[in-house]
């Protein structure tokens, strides 16, 4: 899966990737905005072992993953906030099933989140730098859009130019 795009986020840069027609945010470059890469893996651990995040993962996987498996979920929910709880992105899609987190190695390597999940995780980083991600997504977003819009117009004239060739032949 190749990088889509790249959004730079108070000076660290962040790949999106598009997955079943959603968006994915690196958490795995959301998390150097914290601390250097080699420790971006231990403020995800960290992050998704806690109760709050792993009660705001399972209500999204509840809502968006009919497949998601709720008793697994369940005893995670028992163990989080338990010194001896470890959990890794990988081991949580693993056991559940769930479809909002994916790990990637390789070049293009990393964890990536929903767009949903990956805002939800801006928090462990800092408030402003979650309102700087939300507003850097939603310029992209916005580009986009307008940038469809033109090309929908302009396949919109084209089509109107060809007609008129072909319905006034000399």
């Amino acid at each position: 899966m190749a990088k889509d795009k790249i959004i730079n986020v108070q000076e660290v840069n962040i790949s999106l990737v598009q997955k079943n027609g959603e968006d994915f945010i690196c958490i795995t470059n959301v998390a150097k905005a914290k601390t250097d890469g080699s420790r971006a893996a231990d403020v995800i651990k960290n992050w998704i072992r806690t109760r709050n995040t792993l009660e705001f993962l399972g209500t999204w996987e509840k809502i968006y993953n009919p497949s998601f498996k709720v008793v697994e979920f369940d005893h995670f929910k028992t163990q989080a906030g338990l010194p001896s709880f470890v959990l890794s992105p990988s081991q949580w899609v693993e056991k559940t099933g769930a479809i909002g987190i994916f790990s990637n190695s390789g070049r293009y390597g990393g964890t990536y989140a929903h767009r949903d999940i990956a805002f939800e995780f801006g928090s462990a980083i800092s408030a402003e730098f979650k309102l700087y991600l939300i507003k850097e997504f939603q310029r992209l977003k916005g580009e986009e859009s307008n940038r469809l819009k033109l090309d929908w117009n302009l396949q919109r004239t084209l089509a109107r130019v060809n007609y008129s060739i072909h319905a006034f032949k000399f």
